[in-house]
């Protein structure tokens, strides 16, 4: 992989840490700020929101923009809204300063996304986006539980303040070392010729695929760390250790999905999701068993993130080379995921139902995504099947049909006989 893709995946560690850090924060954050933990969840929707929007408007915005500056002034205002959020003095300022990094962040993602697959062969999409992706399982598996630590120790506004820190390390190191020639093709992007790419039936199916299998993964992994300590009876000063293990769990999942998903897209997207819905009704049946849910926890990350390169390299084979748009608007399709999942987990809480009972949301959403899947795969092969009928040979005409006949009505075929007969003399 080129040196370039492990700078992006920097970027997405950086910012990713944000994006899932409140999953550990949850309890401390609704304390200090008066609200209740299903309430302080929306922090991550709205999070979610902003990158829903944030994608495609973006993209549009900057299709032919240098995407080095572009990726740079992204994460200023990324850096600039965690500065504001460390501060922020109430929850609706927090809010606030979610929708709006996580606009940029969606800014980022899309770019990224498209400069990673530019820079390497049709055949390796899905590996150079693992690497990529796998700047965000990083970020579950050191970020997450880090922050999760710095908050226990000196709050969550600490947390904060070192997610802006650690961004304006990438930052840096993205300015100095991000070559120029990475802006190359920025004038020939045209909207017009990203916007194609949605005639495409295909495409949103991909996009239904993406949205689901990421709520999927997504609703669990919002209330693990108050499952773990209010149902499995982790210990609090645990709960770190075992986000670190979703986190290995997703950087296995990115490296097995990576291998497999440019051969066997379909096949990886069917046993992921399927397994998924499995391993989260035993999350659901057995959370009260805390060496069981542990373990569980790392199937969950693995199963969650070995999808991703395959729903991610699905969404570039289709647009072809129109990516920017579509790569865009399928990180809007992973936040309606990220959006709903939690709402929807929420809602299940607040009912009664208890924090286990994400575990069989999270095995509905698997088991739609499953669905889609099978319903993809049979679109793309019906594709194919298109794709492949020959054109009808110049030998098989119709019998009341002459090869002269065809040739006054089409003097081109005149101009390709002479052609062939000059050759032979």
């Amino acid at each position: 992989m080129p040196f370039v893709i492990h700078l992006l995946a920097l970027g997405i560690f950086a910012q990713g840490t944000s994006e899932f850090m409140l999953s550990g924060l949850l309890p401390g954050l609704a304390a200090d700020l008066g609200v209740s933990v299903p309430d302080a969840g929306l922090l991550i929707s709205g999070f979610a929101v902003g990158m829903l929007l944030g994608a495609p408007v973006l993209a549009v915005a900057t299709l032919r923009l240098p995407r080095r500056a572009t990726l740079l002034g992204f994460q200023a205002v990324f850096v600039a809204g965690h500065v504001v959020g460390a501060l922020a003095p109430g929850y609706a300022t927090l809010l606030a300063t979610r929708f709006v990094s996580a606009f940029a962040y969606a800014g980022f993602w899309a770019v990224a996304a498209a400069t990673g697959v530019a820079l390497v062969p049709p055949q390796h999409k899905a590996r150079a986006i693992s690497v990529i992706a796998a700047g965000l399982s990083l970020a579950t598996v050191v970020g997450v539980p880090a922050g999760t630590l710095l908050a226990q120790h000196a709050g969550w506004r600490a947390a904060f303040w070192a997610v802006a820190g650690l961004n304006v390390i990438s930052m840096a190191a993205i300015a100095a070392f991000l070559p120029r020639s990475s802006d190359t093709g920025a004038r020939e992007r045209t909207l017009r010729g990203e916007l194609a790419a949605f005639a495409r039936p295909r495409l949103w199916l991909a996009y239904g695929v993406t949205a689901l299998s990421c709520g999927a993964a997504i609703v669990t992994f919002s209330y693990l760390a108050a499952l773990l300590a209010e149902v499995s009876g982790v210990p609090e000063g645990w709960v770190p250790a075992v986000l670190a293990l979703y986190g290995v769990g997703a950087l296995v999942g990115l490296a097995v999905g990576g291998r497999t998903a440019d051969a066997r897209p379909f096949a990886t997207l069917g046993w992921g999701t399927g397994a998924l819905a499995l391993v989260s009704l035993a999350l659901w049946l057995a959370a009260g068993n805390a060496a069981v849910a542990v373990a569980l926890v790392f199937l969950l990350g693995l199963l969650g993130f070995v999808t991703n390169p395959a729903v991610q390299a699905r969404v570039f084979t289709i647009a072809g080379d129109a990516p920017t748009l579509a790569g865009a608007v399928n990180t809007s399709a992973f936040n309606v995921g990220i959006t709903l999942a939690p709402m929807l987990g929420g809602f299940t809480i607040d009912a009664g139902l208890g924090y286990a009972s994400v575990g069989w949301v999270a095995a509905a959403l698997a088991a739609a995504a499953l669905a889609a899947s099978g319903a993809a795969a049979l679109a793309e092969r019906r594709h194919r099947e298109r794709a492949s009928v020959p054109e009808a040979h110049p030998n098989s005409l119709p019998k009341n049909r002459t090869r002269g006949s065809i040739q006054r009505e089409n003097p081109a075929l005149d101009v390709c006989a002479a052609s062939s007969a000059s050759n032979r003399g």
